[in-house]
């Protein structure tokens, strides 16, 4: 399978960091690089179940980039940033084994994130249920050779992303220099909770002024000693990337604030680390001025990041990772699926045929899931926590004020999208009011067998054993 040639932008740079504690430099090494990613052809696009055939064309380039910083002990981490709508765990099993062989790279020192543009590619594997009840209409009446040749494209492409990223891991060690790195943040205010109420139990996709949100933009900058030249930055920000709905590839509105990021300094590659931006959207939306200006007004805020007193970052790099197994509620009855398939709402009775499919292949549904969670310490300065999944804002508010009493007040920056994609990870008040992402989303889910709703205790699980991780590569007083 051809896709279009991709683009290799290296920056080598060089700094020292003064540590306020001993005003001795602190040095780091470090090196940025981007690839093209873009299909060639046009494949099936991911993130509406509605679409009824392939792109019809590009909008925007969309791209892998990876950062690696290296401490003073040898110490590497590497932050892979794509825009795709998430990281599947086969993604994610096979750059780590690379990482860890060939780049000295631990699992816990490697965070995958993805921008979840709703304006990629597909890139899962899978079938519809048997039959024709309850298909969603991109997946009613497609011929068997249809479906193989999508699937040979998938899989594909899936192989060039991630020969992609491995070759900018490589790349990355092997241009490693010494570079600086400071924190710094702002705000945005275009992502708005989408949660709003239309009666007991039931939530509408709207847009709440009321609900919660985060609108902290926190920023990673990196900058060269001669002449102070910016030359990578990795911003973060909470809000959904699904400006636009068209037939055309692009990276919606963090694709556009990249771009424009990297318009406004040459030389400069700017990265986006999606926070839990599961309930949140950008608003307004639905139409391409809005996805450009959305875009613009996330470039600014960095902007205005830039512009504060940064706070240097020392080392040393301190990572872990873990993989919580969160159980499910209990499952259906085969009787309970078999009576749902026949029902007139086509995405229950698809859910349902697709969990019969499930009980007949492996004669049982699986109890858990491992949803992945990640704790990185750069020099007790600045603290990373991720979470897998598309994570609600409540974990954002949540881990930054108790992480924040932890490291006394040192930055902490929390993203979700991390690792691995499966479904959405609701806090125990999202899981109980229902809705969307509160369970009613799983039902859409193919790729992956969840039998129900996630258990009841899925927040105080992925925050206890993050809090575990955190207590591991934090050092205390």
């Amino acid at each position: 399978m051809a896709f279009r040639s991709f683009s290799l932008s290296v920056f080598l740079f060089v700094f020292s960091v003064a540590v306020f504690a001993d005003e001795e430099p602190y040095t780091w090494k470090g090196a940025v690089l981007k690839a093209d990613i873009t299909p060639s052809e046009m494949l099936w696009m991911a993130g509406y179940s509605a679409r009824k055939g392939p792109a019809e064309g590009v909008l925007q380039p969309i791209f892998v980039k990876v950062l690696m910083l290296e401490d003073e002990e040898g110490t590497r981490l590497a932050f892979v940033t794509m825009d795709l709508i998430g990281v599947p765990r086969e993604y994610r099993d096979s750059i780590e084994a690379f990482a860890s062989e060939k780049c000295n790279v631990s699992p816990g020192a490697l965070v995958i994130n993805a921008s979840h543009t709703h304006s990629g590619p597909m890139i899962r594997v899978y079938r519809p249920p048997s039959g024709d009840r309850g298909l969603a209409p991109s997946y009613s009446n497609i011929p068997e050779e249809q479906h193989r040749e999508r699937v040979r494209q998938t899989v594909d492409y899936r192989n060039f992303v991630v020969s992609k990223v491995c070759e900018l891991l490589m790349g990355a060690m092997r241009a490693l220099e010494p570079v600086d790195v400071s924190w710094s943040h702002s705000r945005c205010g275009f992502a708005m909770n989408r949660r709003t109420p239309k009666g007991p139990g039931e939530w509408k996709n709207f847009p709440n002024p009321d609900a919660p949100v985060d609108h902290e933009v926190p920023v990673l900058q990196i900058r060269a000693t001669e002449g102070d030249a910016l030359k990578a930055v990795l911003f973060g920000y909470a809000c959904h990337a699904t400006v636009l709905s068209e037939m055309l590839f692009h990276g919606d509105w963090p694709g556009y604030a990249q771009h424009y990021l990297e318009e406004e300094h040459p030389g400069t590659v700017a990265m986006f680390l999606n926070g839990c931006s599961g309930d949140q959207n950008p608003y307004p939306r639905r139409l391409r001025p809005y996805v450009e200006r959305h875009g613009r007004s996330m470039a600014t805020a960095v902007e205005a990041a830039l512009e504060t007193e940064a706070i240097p970052v020392a080392g040393p790099i301190q990572g872990a990772i873990a993989w919580p197994e969160i159980p499910y509620q209990e499952a259906p009855t085969k009787e309970e699926l078999e009576e749902k398939a026949n029902s007139k709402d086509k995405y229950d009775a698809r859910h349902a045929q697709f969990l019969l499919d499930v009980l007949e292949r492996d004669g049982k549904f699986p109890e858990s899931y491992p949803v992945p969670v990640q704790a990185v310490n750069l020099g007790n300065d600045l603290l990373f926590a991720t979470i897998g999944g598309e994570v609600v804002i409540d974990y954002s508010l949540r881990l930054k004020k108790e992480f924040g009493e932890m490291t006394k007040g040192a930055p902490v920056w929390v993203a979700g999208y991390s690792n691995d994609v499966m479904t959405y990870i609701p806090s125990k008040r999202v899981l109980l009011e229902g809705g969307y992402e509160g369970g009613g989303a799983m039902r859409y889910v193919r790729s992956t067998v969840h039998p129900a709703h996630w258990d009841e205790s899925i927040e105080e699980r992925l925050v206890g054993r993050l809090t575990e991780l955190v207590g591991e590569v934090w050092e205390g007083e």
